[in-house]
C-alpha cells in the first residue's frame, strides 16, 4: 500500500487518533500482504521492510508501541564487546555494520556516540605487575578487534573513534568517581547509546508515512485458518472492547516473550519457536551520584554489569534471571536492587545506595527455549548454554504463518528483513529485495544542517540552545513540527511540571502524532519521566493529562482515571521493588489497574 503522493512524508506518518480511526475502519475493506503482530523493534522493523517493498502491511500491538522488551533495554547500540570472549565474531560484525547504519545513515538524530571505559583492576601478591600486563592485553586485544570489525564494516569514519589506553591517572581523570586503589588504568572504547522506546515510535511513524496501518491497543486473540493455512487474525481493540477480523496473505509473529502465546494458538504438535524470558533490572541514578565524563563496562562475578551516563542521569545494569511470571508487567525486587549496588559500589568511591535511585525498570529479554539454563549464582544466566538466544530464528510452523524471535535490539533490522523475505516466498517473485539499509528514519533528513544551524533556529523561535538541542536529539527534524505547536501556543514552550528537561509540547505532541493513547504511553515511553525523576511522574500527571486530553477528548472524568489509574502503577512498583522476591515482587505490581483493559477505562 503507497500513500497518497499528494501528501507529504511527515504527514503521512503522524499517528494521530484520526489516523489510528480510520486505520481500523479499512482494515476490513481489503486483505493485506502482511499483518505484523507485535509493535516491538522487529516487528515494527518487519512492517517498515514490507512496507518499503510496496506491500499492503497492518501491524497490530496488544499494548502501546515498545511497551515490552523494547523499552525496557540498556540503552545502547553495540556490537557486543563480550561476545567476543565467546568467539561469536559473526554475530559482531553484523552488530557493528548495524550500528554503522543506524548512528551514520538511517536514524543519525537517534543514535549517538558514548565512551565507555573498561577498568583494568589491581592484582594483590608477587605477580601483580604480570598480571596487570596480562590484563592490559587481553582487554586491550578485544577491544582492537572490535574496533578492527568496526573498520571492516566502513564505519570507522562514522562518529565512534578508536579505543585508547589510558593510565589510572587519566582514568580517574575521565572518571573521578573511581576508586584508586583497584584501578592500575582504563581501556576507553566507544559504542551507540539510543532512546529505545523513541526509536520505536520514529520506526513506526516511518512505516506508517509508507503506507502501513500501525495499531497499537489491537490484541490478536486468534487466528483465522483455511484448512492447514493461516488466512487472517481475530483481535480485540483495548480501548472499547470491540472484536474484528484482518484478513492477510501472510501473517508475521514478532512477539518476543509472548511467542509461546501465538504458539499456543496453533495446537500441539506443530514446529514452534519456544521462548523463555530473563529479566533484567536497570537503575536510574542522578548525574550527581556518580563522578564520570564515560560509561563503564564492570566484570561481575558471572557477566558484566554497564553504568552509562544518560542526560543528567546514569543507566545502571543489568540482571539476567529466570521470570515465569506475569509478562506484561516484569518488577524489580528489593534483591535485583541490592544486587546491582553491590557490584557498582566496588568500583566507587562514594557508595551508591536506595536513596540515591530516581527510577527503576524491569524488562524482559526472549531467549529460544533450550539455548539458556540457570546459572550457579541468582543473577545469572549459563553463558555456554545462551548461544542461540543472541542470534535469530525464523520458522514458518503452519502455511501463512511466519514466526521471529531471538537476536538484539542493535540487529533488528537483519530479523526484520529475513522474516519478510519468507513471506516473499509466498507472495511471488515479484516482490522486491530488502532496502531499509538505505531508507532514513523520519527526523534524520535535514537533522545535520539543522544541529548545525541550532542557534540561530533557537533564536528565531525565541528558545534557549539547550531546548532545541534536546529537541534536536530526540525528534531531529521533526523539531520543526513541535516548534510549529509552540507557535500556535508558546504555553506549550514550558517545562512540564516536576520534569523541567522536558517541554509542554512534547506531552501533546506524543498523542497528536505519536500514537501515544494513555498517560502510561507518553510518561513512560515517548518520554521518560516516570523513571528521571524520584517522583516517577506523579508531580507530572495531572499536567499531562490535562495536555493529552485536548487531543484525545479526555473529559475531566476521563483525565482523573488515566492519573488515578497511573498513579496506581507507580505506587504498585514501588511497592514490588521493597519485595524481597520475584513471587511477591510480581504479586505487588499486579495491584494496579490495566489502563487498557476497556473495564479500566469505564467501557
Amino acid at each position: 500500500m503507497h500513500r497518497d503522493p499528494s501528501v507529504s512524508r511527515y504527514a503521512a506518518g503522524q499517528l494521530s487518533p484520526a489516523r489510528r480511526a480510520s486505520d481500523l475502519a479499512r482494515l476490513a475493506d481489503r486483505r493485506y500482504d502482511v499483518v505484523v503482530i507485535g509493535g516491538g523493534v522487529t516487528g515494527v522493523g518487519a512492517a517498515l521492510d514490507a512496507a518499503s517493498r510496496g506491500l499492503s502491511v497492518a501491524l497490530l500491538e496488544a499494548h502501546d508501541l515498545a511497551s515490552g522488551t523494547s523499552s525496557r533495554s540498556s540503552k545502547l547500540i553495540h556490537g557486543g564487546l563480550r561476545y567476543l570472549e565467546q568467539l561469536e565474531f559473526g554475530l559482531v560484525h553484523e552488530a557493528l555494520r548495524e550500528r554503522g547504519l543506524l548512528a551514520g545513515r538511517l536514524a543519525p538524530h537517534l543514535v549517538r556516540p558514548v565512551p565507555i571505559l573498561v577498568p583494568l583492576a589491581t592484582s594483590p601478591g608477587p605477580l601483580a605487575p604480570a598480571a596487570r600486563a596480562w590484563h592490559r592485553a587481553y582487554y586491550g586485544a578485544g577491544v582492537a578487534l572490535y574496533d578492527l570489525f568496526a573498520g571492516v564494516t566502513g564505519e570507522s569514519t562514522r562518529g565512534m573513534p578508536a579505543h585508547r589506553h589510558l593510565s589510572r591517572t587519566s582514568a580517574r581523570r575521565l572518571f573521578p568517581s573511581l576508586r584508586e586503589d583497584v584501578l592500575t588504568g582504563a581501556i576507553r572504547y566507544y559504542d551507540g547509546q539510543v532512546d529505545d522506546a523513541r526509536y520505536v515510535a520514529t520506526l513506526a511513524r516511518t512505516a506508517a508515512s509508507l503506507g502501513a496501518v500501525i495499531l497499537p491497543s489491537a490484541k490478536v486473540v486468534g487466528l483465522i485458518r483455511d484448512a492447514r493455512e493461516v488466512t487472517g487474525v481475530r483481535a480485540v481493540d483495548q480501548e472499547t472492547g470491540a472484536e474484528f477480523e484482518v484478513s492477510a496473505r501472510t501473517v508475521v509473529a514478532a512477539t518476543g516473550v509472548w511467542s509461546d502465546d501465538i504458539s499456543a494458538l496453533l495446537g500441539e504438535g506443530r514446529p514452534r519457536l519456544r521462548v523463555r524470558a530473563s529479566k533484567g533490572v536497570h537503575l536510574v541514578l542522578p548525574r550527581s551520584a556518580i563522578n564520570g565524563d564515560a560509561g563503564l563496562i564492570l566484570r561481575t562475578p558471572t557477566s558484566v554489569l554497564f553504568v552509562l551516563p544518560w542526560g543528567g542521569h546514569w543507566i545502571v545494569g543489568t540482571t539476567d534471571t529466570d521470570w515465569s511470571l506475569d509478562r506484561d508487567h516484569p518488577a524489580a525486587s528489593a534483591r535485583d536492587i541490592t544486587y546491582l549496588l553491590e557490584q557498582v559500589n566496588r568500583w566507587l568511591d562514594r557508595q551508591v545506595s536506595t536513596s540515591d535511585i530516581e527510577g527503576v525498570y524491569a524488562g524482559l529479554r526472549p531467549l529460544l527455549v533450550g539455548e539458556a539454563r540457570p546459572g550457579r549464582s541468582p543473577h545469572s544466566m549459563d553463558e555456554h548454554t545462551s548461544k542461540l538466544s543472541r542470534e535469530h530464528a525464523v520458522v514458518e510452523p503452519m502455511l501463512g504463518l511466519m514466526l521471529v524471535a531471538g537476536g538484539k535490539y542493535t540487529t533488528y533490522r537483519v530479523m526484520a528483513a529475513d522474516v519478510i523475505d519468507r513471506a516473499a516466498r509466498r507472495l511471488g517473485p515479484d516482490v522486491p529485495a530488502s532496502h531499509t539499509d538505505q531508507l532514513p528514519l523520519l527526523g534524520a533528513d535535514g537533522y545535520r544542517p539543522l544541529w548545525s544551524a541550532r542557534a540561530d533556529v533557537a533564536r528565531r523561535h525565541g528558545l534557549p540552545v539547550g531546548v532545541l538541542e534536546h529537541l534536536l536529539e530526540r525528534y531531529g527534524s521533526l523539531t520543526m513540527e513541535l516548534l510549529e505547536l509552540i507557535g500556535a501556543d508558546p504555553s506549550l514552550g514550558r517545562p512540564v511540571d516536576g520534569a523541567p528537561e522536558y517541554l509542554a509540547a512534547e506531552i501533546v505532541y506524543a498523542a497528536s502524532h505519536e500514537g501515544a493513547l494513555h498517560l502510561e504511553d507518553t510518561l513512560t515511553r515517548r518520554t521518560r519521566i516516570s523513571i528521571e525523576t524520584s517522583h516517577r511522574g506523579t508531580d507530572s500527571a495531572r499536567q499531562a493529562a490535562a495536555l493529552m486530553g485536548r487531543v484525545l477528548g479526555w473529559d475531566d472524568a476521563a483525565q482523573r482515571r488515566e492519573v488515578d489509574n497511573y498513579l496506581a502503577r507507580v505506587a504498585a512498583e514501588r511497592q514490588s521493588q521493597l519485595m524481597p522476591d520475584d513471587l511477591s515482587a510480581d504479586a505487588a505490581r499486579l495491584g494496579a489497574p490495566d489502563a487498557r483493559h476497556p473495564a479500566a477505562a469505564g467501557a
